[in-house]
């Protein structure tokens, strides 16, 4: 048996998060919130590949936070399987031997629960080694799941144990802490969406939003393409000195966005009638960091026609009149891939930025929360950019 949280199916505190969860987001860790502690049998999968973990640290992320406020579209909701164990940023150790890797190997956790995991044949993405586009998430071994800490069968970092897939598994260099190991799962996230940006050399980009997707794509651009300037958006006096730690140009407020790239592109500004202002020219390559509404729209607002705009963070419904307008290039960043261009695991780089000064700085400041504290932790998470944290995060190990 072991202590976790659990995501369950109640439709009365959806309807309540749909409602008041991203104005009243304390409700999220109180009444409104569908998740319980609990004590529940660890998860086995008894098939070939599989093992058990037990979790060091997981993190919460934005995605986690929109599926407690009910903010996620219903698109996605036959895509898991209820009840589930939330946390698919997960740095954790192996129970029992997994193929190659001996019992103790702490290891971080490529969620994605592709073909291999599923024990089927692989899929047309698969192959090819994009497997955040495997097109057979709801088969399988397992049960329906996009990711680990949203299939019902696996677990996910917000228990004691979970289970996991060889090909899931990475190996942690020693080098690094829990706290640089845990970012690794976002960071190639960060990595997967600054390569698939297709930026060339000399081009301008923003990123919308200086949370811990937006500081980390930042690094991810500066370290892997041919940005010419990186701007970045950010709210926060602490996201601004990161920021600048990891490779941005220059980072301004909201309110300044369209002024700075109209003076340094020489677009021409527009101003509607009931509604927001927006740019005739601008940046190369926008990416959203945020997936608001507001973030998005900036984006949009701010990239030059026939420029391309990323979503890289979950997005809310936009007006998208500048995509067609335009001829804007709206592209989806999901998860990473087995094999980004050049070849390599996105966990691979994404292990070798954890090592990076910066990213050591951020990962000093991780918080970290016992399970029963879970609604202090929530509380935080939704916070953070006010509290000056990067990344929030549950250590089951801990009591107190």
């Amino acid at each position: 048996m072991m202590l976790a949280l659990e995501m369950f199916r109640s439709l009365p505190r959806t309807v309540v998060g749909r409602a008041v969860g991203t104005r009243m987001p304390g409700l999220l860790s109180g009444v409104a919130a569908p998740l319980r502690l609990a004590t529940l049998e660890a998860p086995v999968v008894r098939h070939p590949g599989w093992a058990r973990l037990r979790t060091r640290l997981s993190g919460i992320c934005g995605s986690d936070l929109s599926m407690l406020s009910g903010g996620t579209s219903l698109y996605f909701s036959a895509l898991v399987s209820l009840p589930f164990v939330p946390g698919h940023e997960v740095v954790a150790e192996l129970v029992e031997d997994c193929e190659d890797l001996p019992a103790g190997t702490r290891v971080v956790v490529d969620p994605v629960l592709a073909c291999a995991a599923r024990g089927v044949e692989p899929c047309e993405g698969c192959a090819a080694g994009a497997t955040n586009r495997c097109s057979r998430i709801t088969v399988g071994d397992v049960s329906p799941g996009l990711q680990t800490g949203f299939c019902h069968d696996t677990g996910g970092g917000w228990g004691q144990q979970l289970s996991a897939h060889r090909s899931q598994l990475h190996p942690v260099p020693e080098s690094l802490t829990d706290a640089q190991a845990l970012l690794a799962e976002p960071l190639a996230c960060a990595v997967h969406t600054a390569l698939r940006a297709g930026v060339a050399a000399g081009d301008r980009v923003l990123v919308s939003g200086a949370g811990a997707v937006g500081l980390f794509v930042t690094l991810a651009l500066r370290e892997l393409t041919p940005a010419a300037e990186i701007l970045v958006v950010a709210k926060h006096a602490h996201q601004r000195e990161l920021a600048l730690a990891l490779g941005a140009s220059e980072v301004v407020a909201p309110h300044e966005v369209l002024r700075r790239v109209r003076r340094a592109t020489g677009a021409f500004q527009l101003h509607p009638e009931l509604s927001s202002a927006y740019l005739l020219g601008g940046v190369d390559v926008a990416l959203d960091a945020v997936g608001s509404k507001a973030s998005l729209e900036t984006s949009l607002q701010a990239t030059r026609a026939g420029g391309r705009v990323m979503l890289s963070g979950m997005p809310r419904p936009a007006d998208l009149s500048a995509a067609w307008f335009r001829e804007l290039e709206v592209v989806g960043s999901y998860a990473s891939a087995r094999v980004e261009p050049g070849g390599r695991s996105a966990f691979e780089t994404a292990l070798e930025l954890a090592g990076h000064d910066a990213i050591a700085s951020v990962a000093d400041g991780v918080a970290a929360y016992p399970l029963h504290r879970w609604r202090e932790a929530l509380d935080h998470a939704h916070s953070t950019g006010r509290l000056g944290t990067v990344k929030v995060a549950f250590d089951p190990r801990r009591t107190q």
